[in-house]
């Protein structure tokens, strides 16, 4: 341990050892952080608007009035914190299987957007909410109802995703 310790101090150099430079180049940057113009937004009247890259709340995409999840449950096995739980059952329709109950439940959700990654139909997607309160730890557990939103509202966030894929 001595010896890796002696050939990490070998290669820095003496003002390196020092770090005086290091502390001033921190000091410098402070001070003109200080000096430039303060941005304070009146949050109520003056409501922020994110951009396309911005990782809120997950939802699902609704389009023509139906959902466009498969049921596959990737995005439940990818999620690191367990928040999604998916049951699939099967329709009539051109797609073969659309989920019966999708919950997330948004106490436990830490916004990684692992879902939205995986997700092969791009049928959930990170939104634009930011703005989460719930009065009850069971407020927070959101059904498939709460979470449809119309591919309308979406189009900015889909376009960033598609870009970078």
């Amino acid at each position: 341990m001595n010896i890796e310790h002696n050939i990490e101090r070998e290669r820095m150099t003496f003002w390196e050892r020092i770090y005086l430079p290091e502390i001033a180049r921190g000091l410098g940057l402070t001070f003109r952080r200080m000096l430039r113009p303060k941005m304070t937004r009146q949050y109520p009247e003056e409501r922020w608007e994110p951009l396309g890259s911005y990782r809120g709340r997950p939802v699902l995409v609704e389009e023509d009035s139906v959902e466009r999840c498969v049921a596959c449950g990737l995005c439940a096995r990818v999620c690191p914190a367990l928040a999604i739980e998916v049951q699939a059952s099967e329709t009539e329709l051109d797609k073969e299987r659309f989920p019966i109950k999708f919950e997330i439940n948004m106490l436990r959700c830490i916004y990684c957007g692992f879902c939205e990654e995986v997700c092969p139909e791009e049928a959930i997607v990170m939104s634009k909410d930011y703005e989460l309160v719930f009065t009850s730890p069971e407020a927070g557990i959101m059904d498939k109802a709460k979470l449809l939103v119309p591919i309308a509202q979406l189009q900015d966030r889909l376009e960033f995703v598609r870009r970078y894929r």
